[in-house]
C-alpha cells in the first residue's frame, strides 16, 4: 500500500467536495470550500482519528469496504476510485459488487432537487446519501455510521422513522425489505458486504431471521405511496414518497413532497426551515 499516497488524495478529494453537494450545510463559521475531516469520517461510517491516520499515512491496510466508503463519500469518477483502491492495496471492485457509486447523472438530479428532501440508497436498502431537507423531515442522517444507516437495521433492531405505520403496514414494510435484500444477495454472490449484512442482521433480529428463513415470495415494490411523518415539530405531515429506481446503477432515490396548496405542504416547508436552521446553527 502507498500510505502516502492514498492520505494525499483523501484530502484533495475532500477539499473538492461542496458540503451542499452531500447533503450538508456549509454554516456560518465555515472557513474551507470543501468537506470538514469530522464531516467525511461521519459520512463513510469511520472515526474522525481513524481518518486523521488515513490522510497523514500513519494507517496502513484500511479495508477494501472503508476504501468504498471514502470513494462514495467523496463521489470520486470511476478512474479515481479505481486509483484509490490501488493505492491501498486492493483491486478495484466488479459487477459481482453492490454499486455505491452516485453517477454525475443522479448527481446532476440530487442538485434540481436541493429544496425537495431526498435520499439515495443503494441495493442493499444501505443509506448513500441524503439531503438537508431530508435531514430537516427525518432527522440528521450525518452522525449514522456503519450498519446504522441500513433501513432494515433501523427498522428491525434500530430506532425505527418519524414515519407512522399501523403494526399491519410495519409488517409488510420488514417483508417487502427483506425479500428486497434477498434478492440483492442473489443478484451479488461474491459481494461480502452483502454475506456480512445478512449475518449481523440474523444475529441481531429474529424477525429477520424468521423472515429470511421463510423464502417467501417476493411482494412488490412499491414506488410511490402516501406517508404520515410525524415530526416533532410540526406534527404530522402527509406526504408522497416516490422511489425512483436507477437500474443502471441499481440505486433507489427517494423523493418526498407535498400537494402544492395545502397543509401538508406548508408544514413540510416549516419542518424544512426549522430543520436547515439548526443543522446550520
Amino acid at each position: 500500500m502507498n500510505s502516502w499516497e492514498f492520505g494525499r488524495m483523501v484530502r484533495r478529494g475532500r477539499d473538492r467536495v461542496a458540503p451542499e453537494t452531500v447533503g450538508l450545510p456549509r454554516g456560518r463559521r465555515r472557513r474551507a470550500a470543501g468537506l470538514r475531516r469530522e464531516e467525511l469520517a461521519g459520512l463513510a461510517g469511520i472515526s474522525a482519528d481513524y481518518l486523521t491516520r488515513l490522510e497523514q499515512g500513519r494507517a496502513t491496510s484500511p479495508s477494501a469496504q472503508v476504501v468504498e466508503s471514502l470513494a462514495r463519500a467523496l463521489r470520486l469518477p470511476d478512474a479515481e476510485r479505481d486509483l484509490l483502491y490501488r493505492l491501498a492495496g486492493h483491486a478495484a471492485p466488479g459487477l459481482d459488487v453492490v454499486p455505491t457509486r452516485i453517477p454525475p447523472s443522479v448527481q446532476r438530479l440530487l442538485g434540481r432537487l436541493a429544496n425537495t428532501p431526498v435520499a439515495v440508497y443503494d441495493a442493499t436498502q444501505t443509506l448513500i446519501v441524503a439531503n438537508a431537507p431530508y435531514d430537516a423531515l427525518m432527522g440528521a442522517t450525518s452522525t449514522w455510521r456503519g450498519i446504522e444507516r441500513n433501513a432494515l437495521w433501523r427498522h428491525l433492531v434500530g430506532p425505527g422513522s418519524r414515519v407512522v405505520h399501523t403494526p399491519e403496514e410495519q409488517a409488510d414494510l420488514e417483508a417487502r425489505l427483506v425479500a428486497e435484500l434477498r434478492l440483492t444477495a442473489a443478484r451479488y454472490p461474491a459481494d461480502r458486504t452483502v454475506t456480512r449484512l445478512v449475518t449481523e442482521l440474523a444475529g441481531q433480529s429474529p424477525r429477520f431471521g424468521a423472515l429470511w428463513d421463510a423464502d417467501a415470495p417476493e411482494p412488490p415494490w412499491d414506488t410511490s405511496r402516501h406517508k404520515t411523518v410525524d415530526h416533532p415539530a410540526v406534527g404530522r405531515i402527509r406526504l408522497d414518497c416516490d422511489v425512483l429506481v436507477v437500474a443502471a446503477d441499481d440505486l433507489r432515490i427517494m423523493v418526498y413532497t407535498a400537494e402544492p396548496g395545502t397543509e401538508d405542504a406548508e408544514r413540510l416547508a416549516l419542518a424544512v426551515v426549522l430543520g436547515t436552521q439548526e443543522l446550520v446553527d
